[in-house]
């Protein structure tokens, strides 16, 4: 698997948001959790609230549901902080070493290649359904021809929806 596909499997929506959790990003740049966490806070003033949030309890506990590597976060007192493509950005500049300037640039390829898909994607499937009500409009007296028509687009939409990454929570 090459390096943008693995890390976009490390990308999750979260509060409607595509981010990273602070656990595999400090994997990903070789340090530990605690260390990346401690660079965050000395340069608290870079990560507003749209760069980086810390999950709530309950959105811990369904990313630990959700995902297994997480299963330790179980019993943290604390819980994890996601980091938005921008904030992922601003950690290059915290973290001060070539190897994080290096995953970031891979990092921010991930996030443009998943927005670029998810545009693709959501631009066919408009036009798939475009396609289906000028068949339904124009093609009203031959309903047998209609209904294959529309099985054959319906199938065509569900294999070209975007998909969701990750999980989504209220």
């Amino acid at each position: 698997m090459n390096d943008l596909v693995q890390i976009q499997n490390l990308i999750y929506v979260i509060r409607n948001k595509q981010v990273m959790i602070d656990r595999d990003l400090a994997e990903l740049y070789g340090v530990k959790t605690m260390v990346l966490n401690q660079a965050v806070k000395r340069n608290i003033e870079r990560f507003s609230g749209d760069f980086m949030f810390r999950l709530s309890k309950d959105e811990a506990n369904e990313l630990i549901t959700n995902c297994d590597r997480f299963k330790t976060l179980k019993h943290s007192p604390t819980t994890p902080y996601a980091f938005t493509e921008h904030g992922v950005a601003m950690l290059s500049s915290v973290l001060n070493s070539k190897k994080a300037v290096e995953i970031n640039i891979q990092i921010v390829r991930a996030f443009i290649q998943l927005r670029q898909y998810a545009i693709e994607h959501r631009d066919l499937a408009r036009r798939l359904d475009d396609l289906e009500h000028y068949f339904i409009e124009h093609c009203k007296d031959n309903k047998a021809d209609i209904q294959e028509l529309k099985q054959a687009i319906d199938m065509l939409i569900d294999r070209t929806k975007p998909t969701q990454i990750g999980f989504k929570t209220d």
